[in-house]
């Protein structure tokens, strides 16, 4: 029997305890983990850690009550006294009446492998190479100075779902990184730069040579950087942060935030938000995705699906809950942990690559901004103004002219939305990507 097999088993036990305790309907997850982690800096080992974690939720519906409760004792006495806690607190909470699980004829009955799991458990000590080699190629870089230390981690992940509307399935993913954070310039003038690489496959990471390379060459770019004066001029996203625009739009559309009537798009569904060249993807099928997953937290199919479609808004992000309250079908985008009620979020996430490259998207700005880094939340869900610390580099005459910091970006998303193009470097480095993106008529404020 295979440990999901065995995982599966624990919970259709403990979801038949909960119904002959007087459950209508119940449902079950369980979480298992293992993970490696390796710090270090300027060579000196910092942490290496190997952890394993066990966590388990149940949820048991009594009409249209529910209660929810987690344990990481799996021990018979601990799973009685779980399914106890359990249906004593459900019979005292408030009626929800857009609670529930899914019906039997709603949930998936196959899905896909998504080839989510190395076989490979690395040894620490590759770990602590791949961190070694990126933080002494950074510091080998001239005119970086000193080090905030390199990282390196693996884990391993394994996932259980069951529910008395007869579903059960699992699956498992694994995951490699390295990091480095190095030190440029000296005195005032001193500036951080980071670079990293994220995979589920280990083969699949970037040489860690290179995360060294790039950090230590972005620290030492931004030395010397200036203020600006106010201007409203050109701004471009590099891909680290312009999946920040990509998450805003998620959050905007998701499903609760639009029931509630407390997002700044909730009267936008079916209309064009972006220019029609932009397509914006939510693929949970992704093959070595790092958010895979063959279905939802529900149990419920789900597929790729265009969010924006040649510019226009398609669909709500909607687990069952949601889809209720609004009169809808649920999305498929449902995602749980085990001390809370599911609530839709986002898979492999990506805004499509254009059509041309990062130089031909700057060639014609006379005067503007590259981003390399955010600061700050300054998001208002609900009227979509967007305000934010910058730093990054001046563009001048198409080209990038020196570092600027100390830089505040404002706008409103629905107006930025609508002034996007997208460059076409678009790479996959972790749950939501996009590549470099401009947007036009923004409000930069400086010295």
């Amino acid at each position: 029997m295979t440990p999901t097999d065995q995982a599966l088993d624990l919970l259709t036990d403990l979801i038949a305890r909960a119904k002959r305790a007087g459950a209508d309907q119940a449902d079950g997850v369980l979480f298992e983990g293992i993970s490696i982690a390796h710090a270090q800096r300027l060579g000196e080992i910092e942490k290496l850690e190997r952890s394993e974690g066990y966590d388990l939720g149940l949820r048991v519906l009594i009409g249209k009550r529910q209660a929810i409760v987690s344990s990481n004792d799996r021990t018979a006495s601990a799973l009685d006294a779980l399914v106890e806690r359990a249906i004593a607190m459900a019979r005292v909470v408030p009626e929800d009446e857009f609670c529930g699980i899914a019906d039997p004829d709603q949930i998936a009955r196959t899905w896909p492998e998504l080839d989510m799991v190395d076989p490979d458990e690395p040894a620490t000590a590759v770990l602590i190479d791949r961190a070694t080699r990126a933080e002494q190629t950074a510091r080998g870089v001239a005119g970086v100075t000193n080090s905030d230390g390199a990282e390196a981690s693996w884990s391993y992940s394994r996932v259980a779902l069951a529910a008395s509307n007869g579903f059960a399935g699992g699956y498992a993913g694994s995951g490699h990184g390295v990091s480095v954070s190095v030190i440029a310039g000296t005195g005032d003038g001193m500036e951080r730069e980071y670079d990293y690489s994220s995979a589920v496959y280990g083969a699949d990471l970037d040489d860690p040579h290179l995360v060294g390379q790039r950090a230590g060459e972005r620290a030492v770019r931004r030395v010397g950087a200036r203020k600006m004066p106010t201007a409203k001029v050109p701004v471009v996203y590099d891909p680290r942060v312009a999946s920040g625009l990509v998450g805003h739009l998620a959050g905007a559309i998701s499903g609760p935030s639009i029931a509630r009537k407390t997002s700044f798009l909730k009267d936008k569904l079916g209309q064009r938000l972006f220019p029609a060249a932009i397509n914006i993807i939510d693929d949970p099928h992704r093959q070595r995705g790092h958010r895979s997953k063959p279905f939802d937290g529900e149990g419920i199919a789900n597929q790729r699906r265009a969010l924006i479609e040649d510019g226009v808004l398609t669909t709500w992000l909607l687990d069952l809950r949601s889809a209720r309250q609004l009169g809808l079908t649920t999305t498929g985008h449902a995602s749980r942990g085990t001390s809370g009620p599911p609530g839709p979020s986002t898979t492999n996430l990506y805004l499509a690559a254009g059509t041309v490259s990062p130089k031909d998207l700057i060639a014609d700005i006379e005067s503007g901004l590259y981003i390399t880094s955010l600061m700050g939340q300054g998001i208002n869900g609900v009227t979509g103004d967007y305000s934010r610390g910058a730093s990054g580099f001046w563009i001048e005459r198409g080209e990038i002219a020196f570092p600027v910091n100390e830089i505040t970006v404002a706008g409103n998303l629905i107006e930025m939305f609508q002034h996007v193009t997208a460059a076409n470097d678009l790479e996959f480095h972790g749950g939501t990507n996009a590549p470099t993106l401009r947007v036009d008529g923004m409000t930069v404020a400086g010295a």
